[in-house]
């Protein structure tokens, strides 16, 4: 099988690192917008590097890994599909929801392969949560707590490329959330603060942000996010039951230290990023791909499936502008119905305090 992946920076490198170590690839070959970057990487891991990536589609592969920028994503996708090639994609599908919309469905009409790149799925403690939840062994589960924190900032001029803390990195959370319990979420109120580094001010950002969230059971949840967590990079998941209480990310290198008298020392060195943290479940997830394009394996995670954590996060970014709770449904109806009736059937206050986020209908 022969493979490419669109995009060499630290996501799109170590997948390909993945790929070649892969027994079913036979071949990875690499492009990027930097071509002496793709060339870089292709060296270190013994792949083939093309010059761009229209030189990918011009050449053929059986299946393409797209870890470009965000920005690039919806056009990078709709090429894959007109090409007949299966696609695995970072999230989120875009950074707006015509480009987001329109992607999906021209890949969906082409018949195409398209696997999203949520890989909290293939990680062991959320897998391992997922049953607890689903076999019953918690009871009902009354609350949840959500914590994604990023152990230093990422580059300035990623900032205003990353789509926002809570598109880029809460919507993880409410993948997770979702697909752990069972449960979506029906209802968002979301804050932030941008009170830190000027850089986050300057793209409109926040550094820290905080929701909660009501399932469509009642489960109350709470997602906290950072880009700025000194002590160390925390991902970590609460379940609360009736019955019983677990916990996904709890563990000697949890970057957390208690100051009680007798306290529960977590020896450490903390996780240091996300790829030290979720390396095996990201390796997890490739093999997935690898096998959905064979045929062997069901799509874990088809590009439609995720749009539920999307509609979330846009729930949430709205919330955090308008100042109150958002419906998903109201949120989704907004992103659907302007994108194909334009304004005029929304609450006004979405509308006047968030117009930037939407072109004109067609």
């Amino acid at each position: 099988m022969r493979i490419a992946v669109i995009g060499t920076g630290r996501i799109g490198a170590f997948h390909a690192a993945t790929l070649a170590r892969h027994a079913d690839v036979a071949e990875v070959v690499l492009a990027d917008a930097s071509p002496a970057r793709a060339r870089e990487v292709a060296g270190r891991i013994g792949a083939v590097a093309y010059e761009g990536p229209e030189e990918v589609f011009a050449r053929g592969a059986d299946a393409v890994v797209i870890a470009a920028p965000t920005g690039a994503h919806p056009s990078l996708v709709v090429r894959a599909a007109e090409c007949g090639m299966a696609a695995f994609c970072e999230k989120p599908v875009g950074l707006d929801w015509p480009g987001t919309l329109d992607a999906l469905w021209r890949s969906r009409k082409a018949g195409a392969v398209l696997q999203l790149g949520f890989m909290r799925r293939f990680d062991a403690g959320y897998v391992a949560a997922r049953e607890a939840v689903r076999s019953g062994r918690l009871g009902r589960v009354h609350t949840a707590r959500a914590v994604t924190s990023g152990a230093g900032a990422p580059p300035a001029g990623y900032l205003p490329l990353s789509g926002g803390l809570i598109a880029d990195c809460m919507i993880h959370d409410f993948d997770a959330l979702a697909w752990v319990t069972g449960q979506p979420v029906v209802e968002a109120y979301a804050v932030g603060s941008d009170a830190g580094a000027p850089e986050f001010r300057a793209a409109g950002d926040v550094d820290t942000a905080a929701a909660v969230l009501t399932l469509a059971d009642g489960t109350l949840a709470t997602v906290t996010a950072t880009r700025v967590n000194g002590a160390g990079y925390d991902v970590r998941l609460e379940l609360a039951g009736e019955r019983d209480q677990i916990a996904v990310g709890t563990g000697p290198r949890t970057p957390l230290r208690s100051v009680e008298p007798e306290p529960v020392e977590f020896p450490g060195p903390p996780w240091r990023d996300f790829l030290e943290r979720f390396g095996a479940a990201y390796e997890a997830e490739m093999d997935a791909f690898v096998r959905v394009v064979r045929g062997e394996l069901a799509n874990p995670c088809p590009g439609f499936a995720a749009l539920e954590a999307q509609y979330v996060a846009e729930a949430c970014a709205l919330s955090r502008r308008v100042r109150r709770p958002v419906r998903i449904a109201e949120a989704a109806h907004f992103v659907g119905a302007w994108r194909w009736q334009g304004p005029g059937k929304f609450p006004a206050d979405l509308v006047a305090l968030a117009p930037e986020r939407w072109p004109e209908a067609p």
